[in-house]
């Protein structure tokens, strides 16, 4: 029969299985039984044990997640800005990295404590005590920190300490810090040590030890020049006015090498398209940015440096000037010079020498065009400013056919059109400028004051809420916004605004005598009493308010105090006659007839030729009984037969012209010499003052008549001039005398 089969029965005893064992037969399997080498036929794995969390590894590792994730939401938390909540994380931290020491400390051995986990805890939340200007607190954390020997390199950190001390105007414990943090910092770490040199020298500055500040920068500049030590250097040397070290200080700054790529780099050399993607990816990525922000710091560093030592440097400014550029031309920075020449014109226009400033600015013609824009936008802006709007306008069409997109070009070009008053065309221009810069802040407001000559109210008012967007305490625009509710007949918020101007400027008389008017308007004389009195206080020589604190206090039957108001205006315009004879009426109103006497006396060997006065003389000399009655009778009586005579004659011219026969006869202003008053303004007066007693009614008895002490605009009707682009300029009837700033110099 042979050898039996492996795993066979035979007469009830299995063959021993000894090759396969491995495979998961035994010898205990039956015939029929499933083949399961992996056991997988008795069920699921018993579940995994559970981890303990109540096991002390376990805690110390919950805890010490919890304390980082703490460091990290405070550090979130500050550079959002919200260090309130950034120092709230941090203490936090700190509490929580104490209470997991205690229990490391029972649990394992001192050497296993995380010591990486306790130097960030403590250095952040001695930063958030820095940044909260909690210097105290942050000093002490940071003590805590460096006399701890188990932390590595902390002594790096009094770098932090003597920013603090720095931010105290401590200047000595600052250099002292600075000191110890160099001392303790090794040679290898060369750009560390640098940046510390430059605080050490910035803060000799602020002590004004230039000597000690020049050795540091000196330093700095032989071993890793850089723009900041290289300006401060030249700071340093003008402080103590060393000619010589100013020029070489000035050619090192020009000689400090920027690192960065050239412009070139990123135009197309073919028409590669993978070319083309990448030199587009890296346009404007943030290394292109970064590299633009080192080149405009640079540029801005020399030009400040050069516009600082021209002046002292050689006997004149020019000169000086003329050396930076020659400097500059020879340098990296040559595009600089066209604008160091530019601003060799701005110094002359500081200096009043316009022509020196207009010759400097034509060399520009020449030029290419933005240089050439920017000199004829200066050119234009001067010429505006002379009235001489042919000229104006011609340099701005040169500086907007050089650059159709300099917004201040645009608004030069909109200011002359405006003076020339084509107000639809301005206002076209002014659009432009906005629309080539939005942050055009000229453009916008002369806008509105386009829109206001054009009526068009609402539009006006939208520029100029717009422009309080961007300029929250700009006095002209409040006015303006104030004017224009005005205008809209909303005495409510004209008043409102105006409020808000007088918080921005308390001072300003002409504001508080607007306000005035606008509460007299509405009937309230307390409020226009207090406002007017309040612009007299500030500036006691405007005639309008002057007049209406006058006509209250006769309104409110106070003679007495009207006098000093009216003598006040007689000082300012001595040949009017009418403020005397208002000083000599409120005499005799008050019941003082020998004052009265005396002051109409005075006036009459003052203005021999005026009626009125002599009319009050006969009257007053008749009642008290005066001898010289007679002599101011016949005085009296030849004035009035030359007047009916001069009337006469020239009463067709009179009619033909519309002026009125005279002053309100009755009026104690009047005078016989002055029959038409000029413009408004003297009919405004006798307005004013026409409830005065009359020549026919007698001097002891009071008008039953009110006098209008209405607000008349100070100003009267003027013309309003659009701010030019180099020079931010309030127009003429708002704040005429402020200015908002300097020159903009060509961008």
């Amino acid at each position: 029969m042979g050898r039996p089969m492996t795993g066979a029965i035979q007469d009830g005893v299995t063959r021993p299985m000894t090759a396969v064992r491995a495979a998961g037969f035994t010898k205990g399997a039956l015939r029929g039984s499933a083949f399961d080498p992996l056991g997988q036929s008795w069920g699921p794995a018993p579940p995994l044990e559970a981890r303990s969390e109540d096991s002390p590894e376990e805690k110390i590792r919950q805890l010490e997640k919890k304390v980082n994730e703490l460091v990290e939401e405070s550090c979130i938390a500050n550079s959002c800005g919200d260090l309130k909540l950034a120092l709230e994380k941090a203490k936090d931290a700190g509490r929580k990295e104490r209470v997991l020491v205690r229990q490391r400390e029972q649990v394992t051995r001192p050497e296993n404590i995380n010591l990486d986990l306790t130097y960030s805890v403590l250095f952040n939340l001695a930063s958030q005590y820095s940044a909260n200007e909690m210097y105290a607190e942050a000093l002490n954390t940071y003590q805590v920190i460096v006399k701890n020997k188990m932390f590595s390199n902390a002594g790096r950190l009094k770098v932090n300490m003597g920013n603090i001390y720095l931010k105290q105007r401590n200047y000595s414990k600052a250099i002292k810090f600075y000191r110890m943090a160099l001392d303790q910092i090794p040679s290898v770490h060369k750009e560390m040590r640098i940046k510390i040199m430059q605080n050490i020298g910035v803060t000799f500055i602020k002590t004004g030890q230039y000597s000690d500040a020049i050795s540091s920068f000196e330093h700095i500049m032989s071993m890793a020049p850089n723009l900041k030590a290289g300006f401060n250097l030249i700071l340093s040397y003008f402080a103590i006015g060393d000619r010589e070290k100013m020029k070489k200080s000035f050619q090192k700054l020009i000689a400090v090498p920027l690192e960065i790529d050239e412009d070139d780099k990123y135009i197309s050399p073919s028409d590669d398209p993978h070319t083309n993607l990448v030199i587009e990816a890296i346009k404007n990525d943030h290394l292109r940015q970064m590299e633009r922000e080192r080149k405009t710091m640079a540029e801005k560093y020399i030009m400040t440096a050069a516009k600082l030592i021209a002046p002292v440097i050689e006997t004149s400014f020019a000169v000086g000037y003329d050396w930076c550029v020659e400097v500059v031309k020879a340098s990296q920075y040559v595009e600089l010079a066209n604008d160091l020449e530019i601003n060799k014109a701005i110094t002359y226009l500081r200096q009043k020498d316009f022509n020196q400033a207009v010759e400097t600015l034509k060399m520009f013609e020449k030029k290419d065009s933005r240089v050439k824009s920017a000199a004829a936008t200066n050119l234009s802006f001067l010429y505006y400013l002379e009235n001489e709007f042919a000229q104006a306008s011609s340099y701005a069409d040169l500086a907007v056919n050089s650059d159709r997109y300099n917004p201040s070009a645009l608004t030069n070009k909109g200011n002359t059109v405006f003076a020339n008053g084509d107000y639809e065309k301005a206002a076209e221009f002014y659009k432009e400028a906005l629309r080539n810069d939005c942050s055009c802040t000229e453009a916008l407001y002369n806008i509105g004051l386009t829109y206001k000559k054009l009526n068009r109210l609402d539009e006006a008012l939208d520029c100029f809420l717009k422009l309080h967007a961007i300029l929250r305490n700009s006095a002209q625009v409040l006015y303006q916004i104030a004017n224009v509710y005005e205008l809209m007949e909303d005495p409510s918020q004209a008043m409102e605004w105006l409020m808000q101007l007088i918080s921005v400027v308390p001072t300003d008389s002409r504001a508080l005598s607007k306000l005035g008017g606008l509460y007299d308007s509405e009937g309230d004389k307390s409020q226009a009493f207090q406002y007017y009195y309040e612009s007299y206080r500030y500036f006691p020589s405007n005639i309008e308010v002057i007049e209406w604190l006058g006509a209250y206090y006769i309104d409110t039957q106070f003679c007495e105090k009207a006098i000093q108001y009216f003598e006040r205006a007689s000082l300012i315009q001595p040949t009017q006659v009418k403020w005397q004879l208002m000083v000599a009426s409120c005499f005799r109103r008050s019941g003082n007839y020998q004052k009265a006497l005396d002051t109409y006396k005075d006036i009459h060997r003052k203005f021999p030729e005026n009626v009125e006065c002599l009319r009050f003389l006969v009257r007053l000399c008749t009642d008290i009984g005066l001898k010289e009655v007679q002599e101011y009778a016949t005085k009296l009586k030849r004035l009035e037969k030359m007047k009916e005579i001069r009337e006469q004659r020239i009463k067709s011219g009179r009619d033909s012209s519309g002026c009125p026969r005279g002053r309100r006869d009755g009026s104690a202003g009047s005078d016989s010499g002055q029959n038409c008053s000029a413009g408004g303004k003297g009919e405004r007066l006798s307005a004013q003052l026409r409830a005065l007693p009359g020549t026919d009614e007698p001097y002891e008895s009071s008008s039953n008549k009110e006098p209008d002490a209405s607000y008349v605009d100070p100003l009267g009707p003027q013309i309003e001039r659009p701010k030019t682009a180099a020079k931010k300029r309030m127009d003429e009837d708002d704040f005429a005398d402020e200015e908002l700033g300097d020159d903009l110099l060509p961008e």
